[in-house]
């Protein structure tokens, strides 16, 4: 790094043949208006010319390193570049980005001033705008609907094991905190799992509710077509830290709803020796048999501070809210005393 001024973010940017897309996103790193950034990128592997892409504008801007890697993956190119950051990078905090999205020209600023402004917070997010708009579904819309009613540690917190919480190429963390946690290839979302395993020690993350960064959807986007990304491999990762945390000291649970999502978290949780003790539904038809040995019960037969904890498990915001309002008002606590995913 040759810039004089010391930065005070680093931006960690991976790429693999990110090709035209890549200029939109060079230019607003250009056009931050916080300037005193160092930016690592790591070329994994690319086939395209995204290397002498990256190289160019190396050339015409010093505050830009960029590593050849090896086609090695994305959890392996973000490790790349946190080693050189361990042993080169100057700036106490790391932001996230990635080759073909571009940032609001405040968003480093505007990040930066959340963490100077809350020092509890390890790191903070930002909200989003998925782009293109035209091919966007339904789906899309509404899931970005939810990531941006993400708004505080508290929120963030509250639906960790719903989805990722915090769109992975706003993340904003303080250096010593990306680096104690790393990134893992563990078969499943590496954001996913970095955020549930900095949360699980008890680290905090915020949100700076702006749309701050245009997220760009494309069918060939890694988390559209890499087998780590799969749905299957979202609940193996929630189930495990759920396993690990929040029933770590219990072989036993309720679980609350029966569906595709309950089903598939069911499954998942006995590859940890967590079971149902009960399940509850609110389909008469079900209220008193057995599914796999455990009763079906109304939620009215639950009882507060006699219950090992419950598994929400449950599609879409409505049905979550109703049931998080009714547990509330039976006296059940939100992360204490049941927990929400999907």
């Amino acid at each position: 790094m040759r810039h004089h001024a010391a930065p005070r973010v680093s931006i960690l940017l991976p790429a693999r043949n990110a090709g035209p897309a890549l200029d939109a996103c060079l230019d607003s790193l250009r056009r931050q208006s916080e300037a005193r950034w160092e930016c690592i990128a790591i070329d994994d592997g690319s086939s395209d010319d995204t290397g002498q892409r990256l190289a160019d504008f190396a050339a015409r801007d010093e505050r830009m390193v960029v590593i050849q890697g090896a086609a090695c993956g994305l959890p392996q190119a973000l490790e790349t570049g946190l080693a050189f950051i361990r042993e080169h990078g100057r700036a106490p905090v790391i932001a996230r980005m990635d080759a073909d999205d571009w940032m609001h020209r405040h968003r480093l600023r505007d990040q930066l001033s959340a963490l100077a402004a809350e020092p509890r917070l390890d790191g903070v997010g930002c909200h989003v705008r998925i782009f293109p708009r035209r091919a966007l579904s339904d789906g899309r819309r509404r899931y970005e609907t939810w990531l941006n009613s993400m708004n505080s540690a508290a929120s963030v917190a509250r639906d960790a094991f719903v989805e990722c919480p915090i769109a992975h190429p706003t993340l904003c963390v303080r250096r010593d905190a990306l680096l104690e946690f790393g990134y893992l290839d563990r078969g499943w979302p590496e954001d996913l799992d970095l955020v549930l395993r900095m949360l699980g020690a008890g680290r905090q993350l915020g949100v700076v509710p702006r749309r701050l960064l245009a997220w760009r959807d494309h069918p060939g986007r890694l988390s559209r077509t890499h087998a780590h990304y799969a749905l299957d491999r979202f609940t193996a990762c929630k189930a495990a830290h759920l396993a690990a945390g929040f029933l770590a000291d219990l072989s036993e649970y309720v679980l609350w709803g029966y569906g595709p999502t309950a089903k598939a978290m069911r499954k998942a949780l006995l590859v940890h020796q967590k079971t149902p003790v009960r399940i509850v539904e609110l389909h008469p038809r079900r209220i008193g048999r057995k599914i796999h040995g455990a009763p079906v019960i109304a939620p009215e037969a639950l009882e507060c501070g006699a219950e090992p904890r419950i598994i929400v498990s449950v599609a879409g915001v409505g049905p979550r809210t109703r049931i998080r309002e009714w547990l509330a008002a039976h006296g059940f606590e939100d992360g204490r005393d049941f927990v929400c995913t999907a």
